[in-house]
């Protein structure tokens, strides 16, 4: 897959959802939720869900778990996804491998 595929997987998906989720909850999450609304008083419980979508994201991106399965799956990464082109063709575009020149002492000290 690529880059495309992950765009359009995502646009879709995003579609398909619509405004509304509903989502079925077992009694563990229940009672996780249940103890999160009495201590944290929000408006609705809704606002605790999104909450917790946003730090699973922020965790998945920090610890490189997204970019590990999108790599798994799309051959991508999310930096790749936000950019819109893959490094390898950003590369290409900005004439990187430079061609070779005579660089024998480039790494050395």
């Amino acid at each position: 897959m690529s880059l495309d595929d992950l765009t359009d997987d995502v646009t879709q998906r995003y579609s398909e959802m619509g405004e509304n989720v509903a989502v079925d909850l077992d009694r563990e999450t229940r009672n996780e939720l249940a103890m999160l609304t009495a201590a944290m008083e929000p408006d609705e419980t809704d606002e605790l869900v999104r909450r917790a979508i946003h730090m699973l994201f922020q965790t998945t991106v920090e610890t490189g778990t997204l970019d590990f399965h999108l790599r798994s799956g799309y051959e991508v990464t999310y930096d790749e996804y936000l950019i819109g082109v893959t490094m390898d063709t950003y590369n290409k575009q900005q004439g990187f491998p430079q061609p070779d020149t005579n660089d024998d002492r480039r790494y050395q000290f």
